[in-house]
């Protein structure tokens, strides 16, 4: 009979966390589709989004810019699979690289904002004083002015074009978001972890850098993944009005204002294609923000 059971059952229990299976990417991936179906859902659609703006002219079948002015207001058919627009340009090669704008508009506007409001609003939390005072009434004269005439404002006076779209969309959720990680840091700060850093000696620039700054990123992420459609839908409604990419360049926004333009009745393509890849686009960044929301919230992960 044996002694002790110790030795074999240390070994045994060795021996399963040696098989026991390691966490791979597909295995990660498959619990996130299982846990938020629409978030995976989300995410899939922005992939092939990213992936069509990336490959754009290898998928593209004709230029987004020449002018085909026999074929002007073409339905879909075999030839042009989206149908042509008033000047004979194809409709799937605009909505391909208008793509391009808008996505590059929102992940560089909202990068830009998220990564200036969160060391703006962290350091404003962290040392509050007069440095938040200053800071706080700052970010409220922005955020009194809605969205739109803000970024209108800003595109008038930096003028009309792609890169200047970009900032003015970082410019005004720049205050949102320093006002969500100055929240945030409020509350790190009084952690224990801050306090015992403060007793060991270590200087305010460790202690943000090393302690604050990264337990407030977690709301700042999830504020972030919202501005994305936001910004998608900004940047259209700019360039509906004519203040965005300057033609012949072709962005979602200019399709649907020269769609809407006396051709709504006649060639109703030249607005529901651009309209709905803009659908698509902003449900897909607000399904995979609410996944992120409810995966890093620890409220709701019980739930």
């Amino acid at each position: 009979m044996r002694e002790s059971g110790y030795p074999a059952d240390i070994a045994a229990v060795e021996s399963l966390v040696r098989q026991r299976p390691r966490r791979t990417v597909l295995g990660r991936i498959g619990r996130f589709a299982r846990a938020y179906p629409m978030g995976f859902f989300g995410a899939v659609l922005l992939v092939f989004f990213g992936l069509v703006a990336i490959f754009a002219p290898l998928i593209a079948p004709y230029s987004p810019v020449v002018q085909d002015v026999p074929n002007r207001l073409l339905s879909p058919n075999s030839q042009f699979l989206l149908g042509t627009d008033n000047f004979g340009r194809d409709v799937l090669s605009r909505i391909i690289y208008g793509t391009r704008v808008s996505l590059y508009a929102a992940f560089f506007s909202v990068t830009l904002a998220t990564v200036v409001g969160t060391l703006l609003g962290v350091g404003s939390g962290y040392l509050g004083g007069r440095v938040d005072l200053v800071m706080q009434r700052l970010v409220d004269s922005l955020m009194g002015f809605p969205p739109i005439v803000l970024a209108m404002i800003m595109v008038v006076g930096l003028g009309p074009s792609l890169n200047n779209v970009t900032v003015a969309l970082a410019i005004i959720f720049t205050p949102s978001m320093i006002r969500m990680s100055r929240s945030s840091a409020l509350s790190v700060r009084e952690e224990l972890y801050v306090t015992a850093a403060k007793t060991t000696g270590g200087s305010t620039l460790r202690i943000v850098l090393r302690h604050v700054l990264p337990n407030s990123l977690a709301p700042v992420f999830i504020l972030a993944t919202g501005f994305l459609g936001r910004a998608i839908v900004i940047e259209a409604a700019l360039s509906f009005l004519g203040l965005g990419v300057p033609p012949p360049n072709p962005s979602w926004g200019s399709m649907l204002d020269a769609g809407s333009s006396g051709h709504l009745r006649t060639a109703p393509w030249l607005t529901v294609f651009p309209g709905v890849a803009l659908a698509f686009v902003v449900f897909s960044f607000s399904f995979l923000g609410d996944a992120a929301r409810d995966a890093l919230d620890p409220r709701l992960k019980g739930r």
